[in-house]
């Protein structure tokens, strides 16, 4: 990768965040609304507020609840999209009630996590997994039905069956769509992150923020929307670092297959 590549992609990758944030800058410098303080005042407050020992109060559990829910729904929503990708009866009995939940928004399935689970990290995690695990599931899904058949039944006809099949031939063909899922999955983790720490919560980013609101500290409280959108930004850099990694097989193909 050539140097002219490295910068032109993070160009396209900064360009607009960077303009959206100039924007924001000239708009606001000047503004004497309480609640829409000049940019310059929230930068000013961020290196106040968001300091090494609060970054390890309330980021980093948050940032730890998000993990355990992400991955959570990854291995059940792979895992079920499997059953259901796979079997026709399956699929056909477990399609209705899963789409009756699925049109079920997960914050309205808080208070009644909270009745089961507590207020405490068990919620919050359940809270991420209810959300995350449908884009996931319905994207293997997909992708189970999309196997190629004659490749199935080339593994059928050299005794290719069992977890081997369905490593080397079910999981490869259908990881494109399951990583669309979970590409998918991740914004709405952090978007439940947030909502799950706003009920009856001690710590956290959701909580911090709420707290600003509730205490009208406007500068306090916009600093932290602006550290939740870096770490939304950051957390999809590192997802698509791992995901050219993963299917680096996949975009080679289609590179190869739009240049011939």
């Amino acid at each position: 990768m050539t140097v002219h590549t490295v910068f032109r992609r993070a160009l396209l990758a900064g360009g607009l965040p960077g303009a959206l944030f100039a924007l924001w800058w000239f708009t606001s410098a000047g503004s004497t609304d309480f609640y829409l303080p000049p940019l310059s005042t929230t930068l000013g407050k961020f290196g106040e507020v968001w300091t090494p020992e609060r970054l390890r109060s309330d980021v980093l559990p948050s940032l730890l609840r998000l993990t355990a829910g992400y991955l959570l729904a990854v291995v059940v929503g792979v895992g079920l999209g499997l059953v259901v990708g796979m079997g026709r009866v399956v699929r056909d009995v477990l399609e209705p009630v899963l789409e009756l939940f699925r049109a079920i928004p997960p914050p309205v399935l808080v208070p009644v996590i909270m009745l089961f689970a507590g207020i405490g990290d068990t919620m919050k995690v359940i809270v991420i997994v209810s959300g995350c695990m449908w884009p996931i599931l319905l994207n293997t899904v997909e992708g189970v039905r999309a196997v190629d058949e004659v490749l199935s039944d080339t593994c059928r006809s050299y005794g290719i069956t069992g977890p081997t099949r369905l490593w080397h031939l079910v999981l490869r063909s259908a990881s494109p769509q399951i990583v669309t899922g979970m590409r998918q999955a991740l914004s709405i983790g952090i978007i439940l992150m947030v909502i799950s720490e706003m009920f009856a919560s001690s710590n956290g980013l959701g909580f911090t923020i709420v707290q600003f609101q509730r205490s009208f500290a406007i500068p306090e409280m916009w600093s932290g929307v602006l550290l939740l959108g870096l770490l939304g930004f950051l957390l999809s850099l590192l997802f698509r670092f791992a995901e050219n990694r993963a299917l680096a097989w996949y975009h080679g193909l289609r590179r190869a297959q739009r240049n011939p």
